[in-house]
């Protein structure tokens, strides 16, 4: 880590690049609009002239090269300030910055494992970027299976008294991953997983995709890493507000750190992008000053108008906004509060119809809905217009009640009724593995009908997108009840099912 005088005010990369671009240099490097608004008049007028000439490459002198003196290298670069700088914000040893969002921060995490190991233990409803790099590294999980609300469509976390059982079951495995919080916001007990997982000489890895935002308000959890965790992805852009697809690893400062940074930065060289974008990275450096400097307000703004939110809803009576039900599982310590989960079926309509109408009639964008709910993201500085929102909660049709769909809405011009006879269907449980995740990955495949593909061996990994939870894995045995859940999934309003063969989930990809 560089020694430095930068204090959580200062964006030493973003700043750097607004210099170099006030200098007027003659551009002959890529990319080919070489910050020239007028010669990219209509990318300009798209984006902003600020962002083209900001939209510098990678390996620039006194930008992420060294800087003045050739021969001291104790100088450090501005990225090099911007990464000491994030990993002082969230509590962490060391910072790299991603700029293929937090997937890429995923399979970095199970390459570098796989330079260790081959043997991991990984809760089972991590993000299927997740079981594409065990998959890539040839790892060989045990997997450990979180709790699942049936009704909601979601799954939560694990508990230190799982993790142990499976360390008993697994003594060599060389790391354990688990997932906190979960898309619906369930925080699970990191310090105590932790605990277990260092008592028995194991690195903690916490895919927190979903709480970049932690810890920068003492009414919102507290983050991964100071909670014990040994690595940690970030996707940044989700609650911290940095541009998408930029993301963030952090390395914790244990009895491991030396190992996994040794991992990290090996595995880094190799995935990481030789032209990542200038314009993601500098958001990082902004989004973390904002939440560091201006966190406690912003999202102060954000808890009271959630507040609000939960209060109104409560009022109305027609839907259930279910934060207590979340936290009677046994496995969630925490609830995020920025999350707000509705279920809608309690007020006679579909999560996914809800998601279409709320989207096509009211110009509302909600994050993601499952059959029975939808899930609302609130971040910082938002007050929430609690009055607009109400108003669209509350015309939403039931759909035992004849109308026809908005106008440009998928399905329009069919009753609302024609979606109530989708199979209404929870999660299944996942089928029982044949094959590793890399055999089944390379070995040999066809494609079959979905009729055909049950009690076959899934080449794929397939989602319900989002949360992006892998409800079959390459290895697995396709069940019916995998196979119908995938087509019910597909065929909603909303739906997509990632990693599908085919539209609508008609076909599936086996192994031969």
């Amino acid at each position: 880590m560089h020694v430095h005088r930068d204090s959580q005010y200062a964006t030493p990369y973003a700043s750097q690049l607004e210099a170099m671009a006030a200098l007027g240099y003659q551009r002959f490097h890529v990319p080919a609009h070489q910050g020239d608004t007028g010669a990219a008049a209509s990318l300009a007028s798209l984006l902003g002239a600020r962002a083209v000439e900001l939209d510098f490459p990678m390996l620039i002198t006194e930008v992420d090269l060294a800087t003045g003196d050739w021969h001291r290298t104790d100088i450090p670069t501005p990225i090099d300030r911007s990464l000491d700088l994030a990993a002082q914000a969230w509590g962490a040893a060391r910072a790299w910055y991603l700029t293929n969002g937090a997937s890429i921060g995923n399979q970095v995490m199970t390459l570098a494992l796989g330079t260790l190991g081959r043997e991991v233990i990984c809760q089972r409803s991590v993000h299927s970027s997740t079981i594409d790099g065990m998959m890539l590294a040839g790892l060989d999980p045990l997997f450990v299976q979180p709790s699942v609300d049936l009704e909601l469509g979601s799954a939560h976390g694990v508990t230190a008294a799982q993790v142990s059982e499976a360390l008993a079951e697994r003594p060599g495995a060389v790391a354990v991953i688990v997932v906190s919080p979960s898309y619906f916001g369930a925080v699970a007990d990191i310090a105590a997983i932790a605990e277990v997982v260092h008592a028995a000489g194991k690195p903690l890895i916490v895919d927190e995709a979903w709480g970049s935002h932690f810890g920068f308000h003492p009414g919102l959890p507290t983050g991964a890493i100071r909670a014990g965790a040994d690595l940690v992805i970030s996707s940044t852009h989700k609650g911290a507000g940095s541009l998408t697809q930029s993301a963030m690893l952090l390395l914790g400062d244990g009895p491991h750190a030396e190992a996994l940074e040794a991992a990290v930065e090996r595995v880094m060289r190799t995935v990481q992008s030789t032209s990542s974008s200038a314009l993601l990275m500098a958001s990082l450096d902004h989004a973390r000053r904002y939440l560091a400097t201006e966190g406690e307000r912003a999202f102060s703004e954000a808890l009271e108008g959630v507040a609000r939110l939960r209060a109104a809803i409560a009022r109305d009576g027609r839907f259930a906004e279910v934060r207590e039900r979340i936290l009677e599982f046994p496995d969630v310590a925490d609830v995020d509060p920025l999350k707000v989960v509705i279920d809608t079926r309690v007020g006679g309509i579909s999560g996914h119809l809800a998601q279409t109408v709320l989207m096509h009639e009211h110009r509302v964008i909600v994050e993601m809905a499952t059959d029975r709910a939808i899930v609302l993201v609130v971040g910082p500085g938002n007050p929430v217009d609690v009055e607009r929102l109400m108003a669209a909660l509350t015309a939403l049709p039931r759909e035992d009640e004849p109308a026809d769909a908005a106008p440009g809405a998928p399905g329009a011009g069919t009753a609302f009724e024609s979606y109530a006879a989708l199979t209404r269907l929870a999660p299944p449980a996942p089928g029982p593995r044949a094959l590793t995740l890399r055999e089944a990955f390379f070995a040999p495949a066809e494609l079959v009908d979905a009729d055909a593909a049950i009690g076959r061996v899934s080449s794929d990994s397939l989602a319900a997108y989002p949360p992006g939870i892998p409800n079959a894995t390459p290895g697995e045995v396709l069940t019916e009840e995998t196979v119908r859940f995938l087509q019910a999934i597909a065929q909603a309003p909303s739906g997509y099912v990632r990693g599908a063969a085919a539209p609508g989930c008609a076909q599936f990809r086996v192994v031969r």
